[in-house]
């Protein structure tokens, strides 16, 4: 009686142990489904267009593979090839199928670089194509005055940065700072990233040290003491070696 008795309770232990097993492992499974979610976009581009036609820009949005139907923003960031700080920025209507879409027309030859900003599910992402309509001679003719100005447009491969440039700047009042960042179409995170500001002609350097807020989004605040035109060098390093800058020119105002 006394062997049958251990028996059943040996039988339940191990079947207690296995339904234990099973809910980590599935949990475990769960977590590992959960950690993998990516937002993706796809964003659908022609490679070439005429002069004066209607260019459609189509961002499919993804997370987890599941279609996103509510995106917070997306907006497609236009400029000519060598002219990125006189970029346009168009919003995009949400068709509510996962896909957002705009049109643009480029009334001149040239390459457009185009980025698809997209922020969704306290991510962003900022997938970067290029278009080219009509002839490339002036693509060629906007190289030669991007070198002659000096302006250094070559950064690491992969790598891409937008300064979401505020609309208008008061002088002592808080300005907020942020720069999105990517390698490889994937948001840059754990970069180091700081502001350098100058008043236009003056000497003294001020820095602000960003902190990342989002994955791959960067930023902080800073007050401009004077009305007046101020330059804004962006600085971004990590442990991989990566050391970038880009410089931007801000106007503050009364």
């Amino acid at each position: 009686m006394k062997k049958s008795i251990w028996a059943i309770l040996a039988v339940f232990i191990m079947a207690l142990l296995a339904a234990c097993g099973s809910d980590n492992t599935e949990q475990g499974s769960g977590n590992a489904e959960e950690e993998i979610k990516e937002l993706k976009v796809d964003f659908d581009l022609s490679e070439t267009a005429k002069v004066g036609e209607k260019i459609q820009l189509k961002a499919t949005v993804t997370y987890g593979g599941e279609k996103v139907k509510d995106a917070e923003e997306v907006k497609f960031e236009h400029w000519e090839k060598g002219h990125e700080d006189d970029s346009t920025m168009v919003k995009s209507s949400n068709n509510e199928d996962g896909t957002y879409t705009a049109e643009v027309t480029f009334d001149h030859d040239g390459t457009y670089e185009i980025y698809a900003h997209t922020t969704a599910r306290g991510m962003h992402t900022m997938p970067k194509k290029s278009i080219m309509v009509g002839s490339d001679k002036s693509d060629e003719e906007n190289s030669s005055k991007s070198e002659d100005n000096g302006h250094d447009d070559h950064h690491a491969k992969g790598f891409g940065m937008h300064f979401a440039k505020p609309d208008s700047i008061n002088a002592g009042k808080e300005t907020d700072l942020i720069v999105h960042l990517q390698m490889d179409d994937n948001p840059l995170e754990k970069a180091d990233v700081s502001f350098e500001i100058w008043k236009d002609g003056a000497e003294k350097h001020q820095y602000v040290d960003a902190q990342e807020t989002k994955a791959g989004e960067y930023g902080a605040t800073h007050t401009f003491n004077e009305s007046h035109s101020y330059n804004m060098t962006i600085h971004v390093e990590n442990d991989e070696g990566l050391h970038e800058h880009k410089e931007f020119q801000l106007e503050v105002t009364e």
